[in-house]
Formats: C-alpha cells, structure tokens, sequence
C-alpha cells in the first residue's frame, strides 16, 4: 500500500519536471523566433519588381546590440520634465550709437556781424540765424534782445535811446528787428493813458517806431524788420496786422526791407494754427502750447524768411568756405548794402574791334586789286569746275 503511494507521487514529480523542461524550452523557442522577427524587420524589404526580376542579395541581420542594450526602437520615449514657468528677460537692446556732433566752424576774427534787437520772439530769430549761419565763418549774429521790451513800456527799456549805443558798441553790417510781441498796453500821452490803437495812441506809437528805423539809417546801416506772426487768440492776431502795416511803412521810409511771415504761421484761411511745414516742408509743431512762444522749428522758419534778403546784402560773407583773406577783399558793408562808392569810368569799346581796343582793322591785311576782286577760277574736280581735261 505505502510502495503504490510512493510510486504515485514520484510519478507526479517527473510529469512535474518534464512540464517546467518544456515551458523553458519553449520560452526559449519563442525568444529566439521574436529576435529574428525584429532582425528581419530590419532588413529592407524587396518592392514587387525585386521580388519579380531579382534584386540585390539579401542583407544580413544585424547583430543584437552588445551588453542587452535596448534597440532605438524599443527604447521608451522620454520626455524631458516640465519647467517651472520662468519669467523670460527680453533680450537686452544695444542702445544706439550717439550721432557724431557736427564740427562747430570757428568764426573768423574779421567777420561781418549781424545785430539782431527786438523783444522774444526776436530771440528766437537770433537762434535760428546762428543755426543758419553756423557754417559760415564769415558772419556772427549778436543777439542783443530784450524778451518783455516793446516801444510802449519805455519806462522799462528804452530802445529809442538804447539803440545808438548798441550801434556803435556792435558795428554791424546790417541790422534785424522784430519787436511789437508786448505792445498791446496803453500809452501814456502827454501825461494821459491812451488805450491800444486809438488815434493818439497809433500816432505816438509811430513816431517812436520811426525814430527808431531813423536811428539806424543815419548810422549808415541796412535794416531789416521782420514782421509779427499770428497768435492763438483773435484780438491779438488782429492787433498784430495793424502794428505789421505800421513797421513796415517805417522800414520803406528808411529804405529798408520788410519781411512778411504771417502766412508761413497761418493756415490756409490766414487764421492761426499750431502747425505747419517746416524749412523742408514737412509738418511740425511751430507753436507752444500758449499760442504765443515758438518751438524750434519755427525759431528756424523765421530765420528762412530773413535769409534772402540778409545774403543779398551780406553777399559773398555768408560763403561757407570763405577764408579770412577773402573776406578782408570784400567791400566795406556800406557797399555791401547799396550805398554809392568811387566809381571808375572807363571809355566805351567796340565789342567788335579785333583787339577790343578801338581798331577796326585786322593786322597784316592789305586792299585788294581789281584783278583780285574779280572772281577766282574754280578749284579742280567742284561742280562748277567746267574745264576740259
């Protein structure tokens, strides 16, 4: 009874035995036959005509990577871990290279100065003549402004008994006025205040305005007055017509020039505006928020309008390249602005004479015979050679 139990369970064991041998065998099997399937799928598959006509032989089947290494295609794919959200700098921006500052021209020692009086805004002309004339050695502007004078308030600036002064102290070539800007005040005659642009008070503001433009002229000097623009409110503006007709009846007088600028500070209807073109036409802001000052640009602008009629009477001493010896070459600045000089007066010549000289004879010439008047014989081979060979 015990041996047939015995026998029994050592029969168990071995069917126990034989089933593990066959499950590792067959793992075994199974792993050799994916190793080749893997192999095989890497080795490039034959198109229909390879297969139907022949192709290259086939490749031989890659080696399993050394060391149990996983292939690229079993290889899991790995993300890299999420980053905290970092706040990215922007990238730093070079800042721009300064533009080089334009050479300053030295100004010659002799060189011709350009006086410039009147109240504010005739300051802000002398800041864009300097601009203007930067480059040309041979002129100076001299400011010699006052900003809140006027012809009303003589009690504070004077400019009838100050002007001679500045006249003889400065020299000029030519002098520039623009001055009115504060002159909308009373005016005391004969100890009685008389209010703006009544008749007393234009027929004593006239006179003072033309004592002045006098003042000037009997210095010898040219005089320029550069007129009043328009101004933001409407009573001013029109006030401002009347003292511009005023100045430059005074600037004709003394043989002056008047310079208008009203419509290069108006717009289309001659009424005030903030804007407008520029010296190079393009649109700026001329005006300050007050509707009175002006901005640079417009500082410039005025300057334009004064220049033509300014190098016509400095002439070749607003030359950029002028030197020094050229300009003590140039005439007196009373020359420069018209005045009659020494004049030498040479005889009349004829623009036909050989020599420019008066003759009326060429040299060497001699009259011709009667046989030489008479008319050459043809020249050989021309039409209206009719000899016989």
């Amino acid at each position: 009874m015990a041996a047939a139990k015995g026998e029994r369970e050592a029969r168990r064991r071995s069917r126990a035995r034989a089933v593990c041998i066959l499950l590792v065998a067959l793992s075994a099997v199974f792993a050799w036959r994916a190793g080749q399937a893997e192999a095989q799928e890497l080795i490039r598959r034959q198109t229909f005509f390879e297969r139907l006509f022949g192709g290259p032989p086939p490749r031989e089947a890659l080696p399993p990577p050394p060391g149990g290494a996983v292939s690229p295609r079993q290889q899991p794919s790995m993300r890299a871990p999420a980053q905290r959200g970092v706040p990215r700098r922007a990238p730093a921006v070079a800042a721009p290279a300064p533009e080089p500052a334009a050479p300053v021209i030295e100004k010659l020692d002799n060189a011709v100065r350009v006086l410039v009086v009147g109240d504010f805004l005739a300051a802000g002309l002398a800041e864009g003549l300097n601009e203007a004339y930067a480059e040309s050695p041979g002129v100076t502007i001299v400011d010699r402004t006052n900003g809140s004078s006027g012809f009303v308030r003589d009690d504070f600036y004077d400019w009838n008994a100050e002007i001679g002064p500045i006249l003889e102290g400065v020299e000029p070539a030519v002098a520039i006025v623009m001055i009115g800007s504060n002159d909308r005040q009373s005016l005391l005659v004969d100890g009685r205040s008389e209010r703006p642009r009544t008749e007393a008070w234009q027929r004593e503001y006239v006179r003072r305005v033309t004592a002045f433009a006098e003042t000037i002229q009997d210095a010898g000097i040219p005089i320029i007055w550069v007129g009043l623009p328009p101004f933001r409110s409407q009573s001013m503006s029109s006030d401002m017509l009347a003292f511009n007709d005023m100045y430059k009846q005074a600037a004709e007088e003394v043989d002056g020039t008047f310079v208008d600028i009203w419509d290069g500070f108006a717009d289309e209807n001659g009424a005030f505006t903030f804007t407008g073109p520029d010296v190079n036409g393009q649109p700026v802001r001329l005006r300050g928020s007050d509707g009175i000052n002006l901005t640079r640009p417009a500082k410039r602008k005025v300057a334009f309008y004064v220049e033509q009629p300014l190098n016509k009477l400095l002439g070749s001493a607003a030359s950029p390249g002028i030197g020094r010896e050229e300009l003590a070459n140039l005439p007196p600045p009373g020359l420069l602005a018209g005045k009659p000089g020494d004049l030498s007066r040479t005889a009349p010549i004829s623009l036909a004479a050989p020599q420019l000289d008066g003759g009326d004879a060429l040299m060497g010439a001699t009259p011709l015979s009667p046989v030489d008047r008479s008319v050459p014989s043809a020249q050989r081979g021309r039409a209206d050679d009719f000899r016989l060979p």
